[in-house]
């Protein structure tokens, strides 16, 4: 494999990972990384940001923390540094071109017409296919100047969070034209700095669009600059579980969620007749465990009139769940941020029109905490209408992805980091070690048509329990039941506990997979 030519593009969490583990099979793959810094949101999220999963379970497996950091939820800074740290210790930094921006793919030597026609992944079920085709990657440098690079194989490493906000949109005249003040995302706002974003913020009319983590952590920094002096104003479209931390009356809420017990409770892809049939007996207990950790998290949300109309569960399904910026409540309590419940917002002169408000939320800023689309980034990077067009599939679907990572359609590609769960490092890193198998060829992948199969009951799975949210790909809920699925791929024994008990109702999490090596 060491005279394949692998091309990653993103030096995020997904990108570090899939580096570390292709350069351990003697591949040394190029790295695109559009900014000067690796870490992806981590290099340029607000300081106040902090991780929304416990530090045990957001680590790599054969890297721990160092013993300086001992807070359950490190900051940004602290995360970027682990992140640069494990870089530098396994050689990918060597490996990053950073300031190189991929601006587009060609997939060239086999034409579209076969490539669909194919009933075997890439025509024979392997990574690098026939050895016929290859992908162009067009890659601009900070001065615009363009450059050509081929690849035997690539790893998009794009990432949810960042690239391409989700900006709503408006009826002509009640849009951020109608507005007098500055209009901005929070991608904008994090490319700022600290400092910048703090002197913009001064004594200024604040109003944040969204209510989940970067519009939680802009309106904490906000908060701390004007204070109630000038306070900021959140609209709440929709109102998220936001919690202080997974523990709910002093007991971890992992306990409920994050064993292989608590996916009995649940109907998983593929599940036979007995394990269907469990699920639904064990239904009952889905809905304590969730009215358990409820009735402690909603104490601070009724006061606010904040409890969500879904349940916890729900939003643990989604990965619609939020830990909240320190002291978030008691800047609640004292005025420094206001809520402002409204399905709907428009822009006029003087700031933002709200539901139930007779006059409008008069604003200097208006911030987009609206998230991404972190689809179209995806499909933005194939020159091809073919590709354009099946790459992450119609929105009635989820992105069509086989183990989260190969699209059926697509040959000698993979997209890592698309597909959320709770812990999102921990995930990476055992992704990243499937797919480096794979591309030392280790296994074969299933047909075209048994891929398509496999994709479409994690879609069942995840209509059924994320609704409208099936379109962020979350496996949280089923971790477990997705790893060992990885496991099985790589011939490697999913059951990571030592006794029947602990297989059970402990927790999985990245020291389980230490001593995984692939046969």
């Amino acid at each position: 494999m060491e005279r394949k030519r692998v091309a990653i593009i993103g030096s995020g969490v997904n990108g570090l990972t899939a580096c570390k583990h292709l350069l351990e099979r003697g591949c040394r793959p190029a790295v695109f990384e559009a900014d000067t810094l690796l870490g992806g949101v981590w290099a340029r999220a607000p300081d106040c940001t902090s991780l929304q999963s416990e530090r045990p379970m957001y680590q790599f497996s054969d890297f721990p923390w160092p013993e300086s950091v001992t807070e359950v939820f490190p900051d940004r800074r602290q995360v970027a540094d682990y992140l640069d740290a494990y870089a530098r210790r396994f050689g990918v930094l060597d490996c990053v071109r950073f300031g190189r921006r991929v601006v587009g793919m060609e997939y060239v030597g086999v034409g579209e017409e076969e490539v669909a026609a194919w009933e075997e992944w890439a025509g024979c079920g392997e990574a690098f296919g026939s050895g016929e085709g290859e992908w162009r990657l067009t890659v601009a440098d900070a001065e615009g100047n363009m450059e050509t690079h081929v690849a035997d194989f690539v790893v998009l490493c794009l990432g949810r969070f960042s690239g391409v906000p989700n900006i709503p949109t408006f009826p002509p005249g009640k849009g951020p034209e109608a507005f007098d003040g500055e209009v901005i995302h929070t991608m904008d706002y994090a490319k700022m700095g600290t400092k910048k974003a703090n002197e913009m913020l001064k004594g200024k009319r604040v109003t944040i669009i969204g209510y989940l983590k970067s519009a939680l952590d802009v309106a904490a920094e906000c908060a701390d600059v004007n204070g109630i002096e000038h306070p900021c104003t959140m609209v709440v479209r929709t109102k998220h579980w936001i919690i202080p931390s997974y523990y709910a009356w002093g007991f971890p809420i992992s306990n409920l969620y994050l064993n292989r017990f608590s996916e009995f409770l649940v109907h998983k892809p593929g599940e036979g007749f007995l394990l269907c049939l469990l699920a639904t007996i064990l239904t009952p207990l889905r809905w304590l465990f969730s009215i358990f950790a409820e009735s402690y998290y909603s104490i601070p949300m009724k006061k606010h009139d904040m409890v969500p109309d879904h349940s916890l569960f729900e939003a643990l399904a989604t990965c619609l769940i939020a830990i909240t910026p320190k002291d978030h409540y008691k800047r609640l309590d004292e005025g420094s941020i206001v809520l402002k419940k409204s399905k709907t917002f428009s822009f006029c002169k003087e700031g933002v029109l709200v539901e139930c408000e007779s006059s409008p939320i008069k604003s200097d800023v208006v911030i987009f905490g609206t998230g991404f689309k972190g689809d179209q980034k995806i499909k933005n990077m194939f020159t091809s209408e073919y590709f354009q067009s099946i790459a992450v599939g119609p929105t009635s679907s989820t992105v069509p992805l086989y183990r989260e990572c190969i699209h059926p359609k697509i040959p000698q590609l993979a997209v890592l980091g698309y597909s959320e769960s709770l812990s999102n490092l921990y995930t990476a890193e055992l992704r990243a070690k499937w797919l480096a198998h794979f591309i030392d060829g280790g296994f074969r992948l299933p047909s075209v048509k048994a891929m398509q199969s496999d994709i479409l009951e994690w879609e069942k799975f995840m209509k059924r329990y994320s609704r409208v949210y099936f379109r962020r790909s979350c496996i949280g809920l089923l971790h477990i039941w997705y790893n060992d699925q990885l496991c099985q791929d790589m011939g490697c024994n999913p059951r990571r506990k030592n006794g029947i008990f602990a297989e059970l109702f402990d927790v999985y999490g990245p020291h389980d997979y230490v001593n995984l090596h692939p046969k």
